[in-house]
Order: C-alpha cells, then structure tokens, then sequence
C-alpha cells in the first residue's frame, strides 16, 4: 500500500505497538530503498503527505495537524516524539542503569543474586563444589510511578503557534520527566543503602576520594551523581587542578573527573552535602511501563484543554555494593 492512500486512525495507538511500528507494519521502510523517501521513516512518510514541517523557519503552525482527520492521527505522535526529545536531551538515568526492562503491565518482580564472597577465590578442582550464585525473584514489587504533565493549549496557540516553538515547550516536559525520574533512581540507591553511608570527617579530601573509590572493589566507580556546590568542591581540589586537564575544562566543558568517573549534577541533592557513587554495569535496573504516554483520544480531537503527557517507570536495585553513598 502506498504511504499516500493509508488511513489513519486511532486504533493505531492500540495496537500494542507504538504507533510509528504499526505504520511500519502497515507501510515497511524497507520499500522505499533507493528512492527519494529513503531514510525517512513511516510517521515522517506522512508528515511528507500531508506537508506538514515541524521544524525550521518554515515551520508549520499547530493547526495544520487538523487539516483534515488522517492528519489529526499523526499529532499525538509528534507530541511524544518531543517529549522523547526532551527527555533524551535531560537524560542522566542511562548513566546510572545497567538495565532497561520493558513491561506491559504495571506490576514487575525484579530478580535478585546471592553471591558467596567467602569462595572468589577458590580454586575448583576436578569434582568438587562449583561456587554458586543464586537467582530468584525478589520478595516485593518494583514500585513504578507515574510522571508527567497536563498539556493545557488554548484556541489561540493551536490556531498560530509554530510547530518549532511549540516542540521546544514540549521538550520541557521531557525535561520534567526526565529529573524525576533522576530523582526516583537516586531515592531508590538510598533506600537500598540504609544506613551503610561513608562519612568524610574533614569535607572532601583527595584521601576521601581515594577510599570512596577504593570502597567499590571488586566493582568500579564509573558515576559520581551530586549536586553543583559538590562538584565545585570535588574540582577545587589541588590534585585535580592538572594544567592541560583545566586547559581542556575551559575549551570544552569536560571537566577532569576523579579516578576516570563521570560526574553528573543532580539538581535534587542541592544541599544534601552527599556523593552518591555507581557501578553503572551493575548498580541498577530501570522498569518501565511503555513509552511517552499521551491521551492520543483527545489530542487527535483537538481537546487539548486537558491532555495529559506522562511516563510510567520505577527502579530496582541488582547489587549492592555497586553503589555507594558518602555524606560530608
């Protein structure tokens, strides 16, 4: 079938797919090799039928999705497409996941591993006990929570805002979720922690770090997540002030970090005089319960008075000591 003749409904967004998979399933890119339309995907073919350009000056206003009701059916699509935007744009959470889980529900058990440390290591002979490791299901659910916001768009900016600005604002929603979605990863660590917290008795010293790093063995400080106060401190350090590492700093903006570790600001530990490191191979899993979600009912019939945008995900942690938490 040709992108041009397809029709667009609503049933594509229950399909069980997201909608630019059932247009594929509809509309496979792959016939559209070596032609001026490769490249694009299905979503993209129709933005092309219906003339619609999101993005440049030329854009669009917003109305133009109304055209007519097949075009209506791509809108929910770009919105979610802009706030995916926004949300990789702010995204701090694949730094500090091992895993991503994707799920169809809204309950998930994660897994846990037991580990005998007392036997790393010894050595295996020919008929004798193979250390073990032991898998099973955790006792408690994952908690997942719901984060977004309510997209409110009067008769006035639908009719003559331009699609280019009206992305921007719509990538701030990605950028909304996105922390919270910092913070519940962050919450979930201390939680798991408890009160197994290293305390630094003097603010932070390079001997500080050296220990905190060392604390991870055998796995290894690969993230370093505080707030900017600390981050400040951290590069004040006079074992950090290497020349050609701050000539880099002042050129690019890649700051020198301890020990080879990234570090990332989080805006929720202002205040908290707290280091929260990771092991990002091993520290943590993400759960998550589809993509952007977006009430596509309303979006497609112009209610966009009280249209919510909103992702559903939770956190779990895989191994303990891959994280660690130092107070100052």
């Amino acid at each position: 079938m040709s992108f041009d003749n397809i029709k667009l409904e609503k049933e594509l967004y229950t399909t069980g797919k997201s909608f630019t998979q059932a247009l594929e399933s509809i509309d496979p890119s792959e016939n559209y090799y070596g032609t001026a339309l490769e490249g694009l995907d299905a979503y993209q073919r129709q933005l092309k039928r219906f003339d619609i350009k999101v993005s440049g000056k030329d854009s669009d206003t917003v109305s133009k999705f109304f055209q007519n009701a097949d075009s209506s059916a791509l809108f929910p699509e770009y919105v979610a497409r802009a706030v995916r935007q926004g949300l990789t744009e702010s995204d701090v959470v694949s730094q500090i996941v091992a895993s991503t889980t994707n799920i169809d529900s809204l309950d998930y058990r994660a897994i846990e591993s037991i580990i005998d440390e007392t036997e790393d290591n010894e050595h295996i002979m020919e008929g004798t006990h193979i250390p073990e490791i032991n898998v099973r299901l955790k006792d408690t659910l994952t908690p997942l929570k719901k984060r977004g916001r309510m997209l409110v768009a009067s008769y006035e900016a639908v009719k003559f805002q331009k699609l280019d600005i009206f992305t921007v604002i719509l990538k701030q929603i990605g950028d909304y979720i996105a922390r919270c979605q910092t913070l519940d990863a962050l919450v979930t660590i201390n939680e798991a922690k408890g009160d197994d917290i290293i305390e630094f008795d003097n603010g932070i010293t390079y001997a500080d770090l050296v220990d905190f790093w060392n604390s991870f063995d055998p796995y290894r400080l690969t993230t370093i997540v505080t707030d900017s106060q600390t981050v400040a401190e951290i590069l004040n350090i006079d074992e950090f002030k290497d020349a050609m590492a701050g000539l880099n700093f002042h050129g690019t903006g890649s700051m020198v970090t301890p020990f080879g570790a990234t570090i990332v600001k989080a805006k929720c530990l202002e205040g908290n005089s707290r280091i929260i490191g990771i092991d990002k191979n091993y520290a943590l899993e993400k759960v998550q319960a589809g993509d952007v979600i977006t009430d596509f009912d309303k979006l497609i019939d112009r209610q966009l008075e009280r249209a919510s945008v909103s992702c559903i995900a939770g956190f779990s942690p895989i191994f303990d000591g891959a994280s660690q938490i130092a107070t100052y």
